[in-house]
C-alpha cells in the first residue's frame, strides 16, 4: 500500500481516506475522480494487465515528476496519432497507466 500511494501520490492526488498503512485507501485528482486502493494479501508479483488513463494539462511535467521520484516511464511523452499525448508507467502492483493529454486542448 505505502508503494501504492507513494505513486500515486506523484499525480497530486490527495488521501481522502486510509494511508500508507491501511489495508484500503481512496485518493482523489484534481478533476474530482477518485482512485481507491485496496491491499490484497493474496497478491503476487505478475503481470496483471488493466490500464487507467489520467488525464492531465502537462504530460511532459508528470513524466518528469515520476523520474524525480525515482519511477522509470516505461517510454518518453509521444504524440499519438489519434491526437494526444501520453506516455505509460506501470505501477507497483504491476497496472498499466497511461498519462495523457488532447493535443487540441
Amino acid at each position: 500500500m505505502a508503494a501504492s500511494v507513494a505513486f500515486y501520490g506523484v499525480l497530486g492526488a490527495p488521501i481522502a481516506y486510509g494511508g500508507s498503512g491501511s489495508a484500503f485507501t481512496t485518493m482523489t485528482f484534481p478533476d474530482g475522480s477518485f482512485l481507491n486502493l485496496q491491499l490484497d494479501p493474496t497478491w503476487s508479483p505478475g503481470r496483471p494487465w488493466g490500464r487507467f488513463i489520467v488525464w492531465v494539462d502537462d504530460v511532459d511535467a508528470v513524466h518528469g515528476a515520476f523520474v524525480a521520484a525515482g519511477h522509470s516511464p516505461a517510454m518518453a511523452p509521444t504524440d499519438a496519432p489519434w491526437g494526444e499525448r501520453y506516455f505509460h508507467i506501470v505501477d507497483p502492483a504491476g497496472h498499466e497507466l497511461s498519462v495523457a493529454r488532447r493535443l487540441d486542448a
